[in-house]
Formats: structure tokens, sequence, C-alpha cells
């Protein structure tokens, strides 16, 4: 019915890209694939696809993000509209991004070949096609947000980390070297991790204990008006 209230009006084409961000040899990683499709044909790109009918923008997200690495409820997290009126040049087609956090390592490495799907770092980040790299810039921006003020870094790990690493990805996000005793002092101030018994003996000589984050008592903390600040 609301095609007879609206026929009149022009149509356009909906985009969803997803800016899938994974945490690998101390860097901040983007999945990036080679353009299957004119214009632009294999030239890097980040994954995405348009919306179909009976889809909302977060269904379409959830497609795309499930084609592209296998795993199904993955953070996510709406980015912006874009829709410069000639941003691609196949047509007029405006996007919504997303970006996604995922562990590097559980990628499927068949999925990579058949889609001919590379980890870059986001320090090294080729030309991309359309608005794609603006699209970028404008995630690790939100990123930094979001990591500053709320646990969602944990999202990066199957459950359990070592603080170094934990560092590491921060310093990854931030684009900037963090001090090691005030970084740890914060992380002390607010409780929020398990120590387990378990050392890493691969990445570190004297073997360096493993930690998980506690949600419970992070939805207590919160709760008693605190605040989560790294």
């Amino acid at each position: 019915m609301l095609q007879t209230y609206y026929e009149n009006n022009d149509k356009f084409l909906i985009a969803v890209d997803c800016i899938i961000f994974g945490f690998q040899d101390k860097e901040l990683n983007v999945l990036l694939t080679r353009r299957p499709v004119e214009p632009l044909k294999n030239e890097w790109s980040l994954m995405g696809g348009f919306m179909e009918n009976g889809e909302s923008l977060d269904q379409a997200a959830e497609k795309i993000l499930f084609r592209y690495t296998s795993h199904k409820d993955i953070y996510m997290e709406q980015v912006g509209a874009y829709g410069d009126v000639d941003r691609d040049s196949g047509g007029r087609v405006v996007s919504v991004a997303y970006y996604a956090l995922v562990n590097a390592e559980n990628f499927n490495t068949s999925l990579a070949k058949k889609y001919d799907a590379k980890w870059l770092s986001v320090s090294k980040l080729p030309k991309l096609v359309f608005d794609h790299n603006k699209m970028v810039e404008d995630a690790i921006k939100l990123l930094q947000y979001k990591a500053s003020n709320q646990p969602i870094v944990f999202k990066f790990f199957d459950e359990k980390f070592t603080l170094t690493e934990l560092q590491d990805l921060y310093e990854a996000i931030y684009q900037m070297q963090l001090d090691k005793r005030n970084f740890r002092k914060k992380l002390s101030n607010m409780n929020l991790l398990d120590k387990l018994d378990e050392k890493d003996k691969v990445n570190s000589r004297r073997g360096a204990y493993y930690y998980t984050f506690n949600k419970e008592r992070y939805e207590k903390f919160i709760e008693e008006g605190n605040r989560f600040s790294l």
C-alpha cells in the first residue's frame, strides 16, 4: 500500500557496508575484499551488499557479516549514512555503514579464499572504492570513543587475554602508546577482571597470567554510579 503513496517520488538503492575490525599481531586490522563486480571491479572494498525487501538495516548488516565471517551474534554498531549524489559511480546509492568487532583468529580461511578477503592494518590501508576510506576513518573515531567509556574491546578476545595483549589492543585502537603503570592502575581500580591460574607461556618468557572480563561485576559497577574509563 505504501507504494501508492510514494509512487511519484524518486527511488534509490540502499546498501550496507561493514567495517569488520580484528586485532592481530598488535595491529587493528580491517577485513577487505577485491570488489567482484563493476564499477571498480577488483579494487579494494569493504564487505557490503544491498538491503532487500523485508529486512531492516540491522538485518542486512547481520546478513553481510554472516556471509563473510560465518559467525552470528557479532557485536556491531551503526556508524552513519553516506549519501553524496555521486558517491557510487554505478548509480544512485545511499549506503549505511556499520562497524563490527570479531576475533581475527577465528576467521574462516576458506571464506577468505572464496571472497579474496584479507586483513590489512588500518595504518596501512590502500585506496578503497567510493567513500569506503571515509567510512573506515569514521568507524575508527567511533570505536576510539566507545573503547574509552565502554568495555567493548573484550569482544576482540575469546574470553581470556593477558594484560599486555589488552594494552596492545588499546594502543592499536588509539594509535598511540599508553603508560603501562597508569593503564594497569585504572584496570585495578575498576576491579572488573578476574585473574586465572593459567599463563601464556608462548608470548611471554616468564609467563603472563590470563584474565577474563567479569560482566556481572561490571553491571553492578555501573549500577552503583561508577564510570568505565580507559
